[in-house]
């Protein structure tokens, strides 16, 4: 199979073929996942969770996102690998040029960036510089201290005002992409159709041009953490690891995931 780039996401949105990513942290778990075909590996700061155990994703270090970047890149055939930028890495433009540099040197393709317009300025100097911008809107992990725990967002008006404001603001900056988390299905559906940029979710619906899950979620492994209701165990009724993953990416396709129980209402 061809390298999936940019440009290929461009044309399946334009398509209408849904697009496949499944967070990644190791060299084995890649390997699988590309053999099952997902389009794009996301290397998560949700590992702070899943693999480290905390509480949160605010513990991981830019040296961590980059050491298990590397270990996806190894194992990566034809994937795109997007790598998230951890808590604070992109504080001033300085650090943002430092921790993007970190990463894409690392392999990722991509990196992705948590916030709300603010965001338009290091995505403006990132893409001129040759740096592909994913932005994260809607509920931001990394805020979950100010949001007071993991809650969906947009569901006042004037949020949801501020969220279509906020994704054609990226869109201008020169964002490559949007990842929109935990917000109403309705929402998600009006603001994939009007920016020209893939928009990816996750508790946002089906009608976003692809979805994401973590893998730990996906295959029905929690730890410590209440499993969210945007999460669908694909490990039952299937015989190996490979074979739930193919099941996801095949779900995501056909657009028989995510059900409307995965989703939210205004």
């Amino acid at each position: 199979m061809p390298n999936i780039t940019l440009t290929t996401l461009q044309g399946m949105k334009q398509s209408g073929e849904k697009i496949a990513m499944l967070t990644c942290y190791d060299a084995t778990f890649t390997h699988t996942a590309c053999q099952a075909g997902v389009d794009v590996l996301l290397v998560g700061d949700s590992l702070g969770m899943v693999l480290q155990g905390n509480d949160s994703t605010l513990p991981v270090s830019i040296e961590d996102m980059a050491y298990h970047t590397r270990a996806v890149k190894r194992g990566n055939s034809n994937a795109l690998i997007l790598s998230d930028m951890p808590f604070m890495a992109y504080a001033s433009i300085e650090q943002t040029y430092a921790s993007c540099a970190a990463l894409m040197q690392a392999g990722a393709h991509m990196v992705k960036l948590e916030g709300a317009a603010w965001l338009a300025e290091p995505i403006r100097l990132l893409a001129e510089r040759g740096v592909p911008v994913c932005a994260h809107l809607g509920l931001t992990p990394q805020s979950v201290n100010l949001f007071g725990g993991f809650k969906v967002q947009g569901r006042q008006e004037s949020q949801a005002r501020q969220l279509r404001a906020d994704a054609m603001a990226l869109e201008q900056a020169g964002a490559a992409m949007l990842l929109l988390e935990c917000v109403p299905s309705s929402l998600a559906t009006e603001i994939s159709q009007s920016v020209k940029i893939p928009v990816i979710g996750i508790g946002a619906g089906v009608d976003t041009d692809g979805q994401v899950l973590v893998l730990h979620d996906m295959l029905g492994l929690s730890f410590g953490h209440r499993t969210p209701r945007f999460v669908k165990n694909f490990m039952q009724d299937q015989t190996s690891i490979q074979a739930a993953i193919a099941a996801y990416v095949q779900a995501v396709k056909d657009k028989s995931f995510p059900a409307k129980e995965h989703g939210f209402s205004a």
